[in-house]
């Protein structure tokens, strides 16, 4: 179960970052970066990072360009403790 979430969480983050590229090109009404990093922090880190360079959307930016990474490296490290025990 945990699985598909984590499957769903990454596609949506994926897609949201490509929503967000799409409306900044039209300057249009844009996803609020607090958005697209909680979409990160629960679990869509690895499609918010494959969003991030397949759209290279929000790559100059430090919280983006740092965060985003630092928190798929915490998502990693959680998956194999909780696989460990």
């Amino acid at each position: 179960m945990a699985g598909y979430y984590l499957i769903l969480v990454n596609v949506l983050a994926f897609v949201l970052y490509g929503v967000d590229k799409w409306k900044a090109r039209r300057s249009l009404w844009r996803i609020p970066e607090a958005e697209l990093i909680s979409i990160a922090a629960i679990g869509g880190a690895a499609g918010a990072l494959a969003g991030m360079l397949f759209f290279h959307h929000k790559t100059r930016k430090p919280r983006f360009r740092y965060g985003i990474p630092l928190i798929l490296i915490l998502w990693i490290l959680l998956i194999l403790y909780l696989t460990r025990l």
